[in-house]
């Protein structure tokens, strides 16, 4: 498994926030929890080989 941190800033509170990607599989979406909120945020990333090649972060809306 080809796994990778990424930073980013959460949508929600703008905190800067880093995650795990597996790289194995792409593309992937999935929905995670701001470690520091705990808002709900719509993950997509795309990557060739060990590089990020898109990735996306935005707010689930309820």
């Amino acid at each position: 498994m080809l796994t990778v941190e990424h930073h980013f800033t959460c949508p929600h509170c703008l905190a800067p926030i880093s995650m795990i990607l597996d790289l194995s599989v792409s593309p992937q979406k999935y929905i995670e929890d701001c470690e520091v909120c705990c808002q709900p945020i719509n993950i997509y990333f795309e990557s060739e080989g060990d590089n990020i090649t898109y990735f996306s972060s935005n707010p689930v809306e309820q």
